[in-house]
């Protein structure tokens, strides 16, 4: 019994616990602002650099809007896990994976945001190098400028959620302003050098050639928020939601506003200035094509824009997640707030700036990888058990969700065959791993595994037992005396 205990406290870590109705605190306007930050990133100029070698930038942009608008309806049609039952990430994928194969890919997902963590706050970093060297010409220290960035952003997010919603409402305003004056300045060098941004291609191709460039943007721009879009319910669970409301769109209001307007829109126009930040420099990085184009006051104020757009992806898009399930997997004693510092350790072991040259390629590499995870994830949840979960169970180490030995392993054969499938078929990763991972899933888990491992809630949909916020209730684990909330079904 003893160890039973101790292995359902490993299960319990006070960060992992369902959030409570009145713990949640970020609403439309927050959720907005910190897509206007978590969407303006190194990732996003490159795409659109790497969109305009081939093909103008208008129909790099109409690519970009496509492939976000699809992302950012999956992102919310995933969201609902955190909305409806207040659960993270790596929690709610104990259901599909197992109590312990949940740490697995969860892993993959947090190594993954840790190298996002890396790869955006050494971009950050040389923008903090840029301004220090125009104050002072002797100054050239990218490392220090990385420790210091780094250590800012992880203390920041080991602050908790409110002050990374603070961070991003303080922040958008002023990366609007500043990117549009961005915009303004590339354009005017290129249209004082003869040449016209809408119309522009390094090498233009027609065809089918054409065509796949196309499709290529659409992909690149899903397979790098599908790392988002896996882990959303970690962000969602804080989203204020009406209780008693049965509209999923009313319910998923703040996550749908926010990744079907707010992310689209601002990607899009980062991919423009990232395009133009080729034309100027022959490279996307705008840090290097504005120290072509600005100087003085004006060099600074631009380059701080990059500043915080990376804080505030990283905060949200990367810290947070990652931190909810290296807490998961390193037990109760490691803390929310210790797992933020692992986040920051493990994304600078990785190095991720080394592999810049080829970010476009690795962007639907981990879009293959995870969007197998998603399409689990969608069946799992909507089709199978039709949103209806035995949140108990989840933290039960002997209970519905320990399978074989604690693994899921139709979970893992899905993944595994979903996620080389689409690594084969790369630059249409994103949809090839969701939709076969999906497939494969609802199929063997419907007619083999749960009949061998029966689930409650599929055998007995009871919304009563098993709706969260559609029913007005909190979920209070059982045998959780740190847990100060009160189940609450009006």
């Amino acid at each position: 019994m003893g160890k039973t205990n101790k292995n359902n406290a490993y299960l319990k870590s006070p960060d992992l616990l369902p959030v409570g109705y009145n713990q949640r605190k970020i609403g439309i306007m927050g959720f907005f602002a910190m897509w206007v930050g978590m969407a303006i990133l190194l990732a996003t100029f490159d795409i659109g650099a790497s969109g305009v070698q081939s093909i103008p930038l208008p129909w790099v942009v109409l690519a970009t809007l496509i492939g976000c608008i699809a992302v950012g309806g999956f992102i919310s049609i995933v969201g609902d896990i955190g909305v409806e039952h207040g659960l993270s990430f790596p929690v709610y994928m104990r259901a599909p994976f197992g109590i312990v194969g949940t740490h697995i890919p969860s892993i993959a997902r947090a190594v993954t945001a840790s190298f996002w963590f890396g790869l955006n706050t050494y971009f950050g970093s040389t923008a903090i190098n840029s301004i220090i060297h125009t104050i002072n010409s002797g100054f050239d220290n990218w490392l220090l400028c990385y420790i210091v960035f780094a250590l800012a952003q992880l203390i920041n997010t080991a602050s908790g959620i409110k002050w990374v919603e603070r961070f991003a409402d303080f922040a958008a305003p002023i990366i609007i302003i500043l990117s549009l004056i961005i915009y303004h300045t590339l354009t005017t060098d290129i249209v004082d050098k003869g040449g016209d941004v809408w119309a522009w291609a390094a090498s233009p191709v027609t065809g089918g050639a054409a065509f796949t460039a196309f499709i290529i943007v659409i992909f690149a721009n899903m397979g790098f928020w599908a790392t988002l879009g896996c882990d959303i319910p970690t962000i969602s669970r804080f989203f204020k939601a009406p209780k008693h409301e049965r509209n999923w769109f009313k319910r998923n209001r703040t996550n749908l506003i926010g990744s079907l307007i707010a992310m689209p829109l601002t990607e899009a126009f980062m991919i423009m200035i990232g395009a133009a930040a080729f034309m100027v420099a022959g490279s996307s990085n705008p840090v290097d094509a504005l120290q072509e184009t600005a100087s003085g006051w004006m060099l600074a104020m631009l380059l701080l824009m990059i500043i915080l757009t990376q804080w505030s992806t990283n905060t949200a898009a990367n810290i947070v997640p990652a931190a909810a399930i290296f807490s998961n997997v390193l037990g109760p004693k490691v803390s929310n707030a210790i797992a933020v510092f692992v986040v920051g350790i493990v994304g600078t072991i990785i190095q991720p700036w080394s592999v810049y040259e080829i970010l476009t390629q690795a962007l639907l590499f981990f879009g293959a990888v995870l969007s197998a995870i998603s399409g689990i994830l969608v069946v799992d949840y909507y089709l199978l058990r039709k949103r209806r979960v035995n949140v108990q169970e989840l933290y039960q180490h002997n209970g519905q969700f320990r399978f074989h030995g604690g693994v899921n392993i139709v979970g893992f054969i899905a993944w595994v065959i979903g996620g080389a499938v689409a690594i084969l078929f790369m630059d249409y990763s994103f949809i090839v791993g969701f939709v076969l991972a999906g497939a494969i899933y609802y199929v063997l888990a419907k007619h083999w595994y749960f009949k061998k491992f029966p689930q409650a809630e599929i055998e007995d949909p009871s919304d009563e037992k098993y709706l969260g916020i559609t029913v007005g209730r909190d979920w209070v684990i059982e045998g959780n005396s740190g847990n100060s909330q009160e189940e609450v079904i009006d």
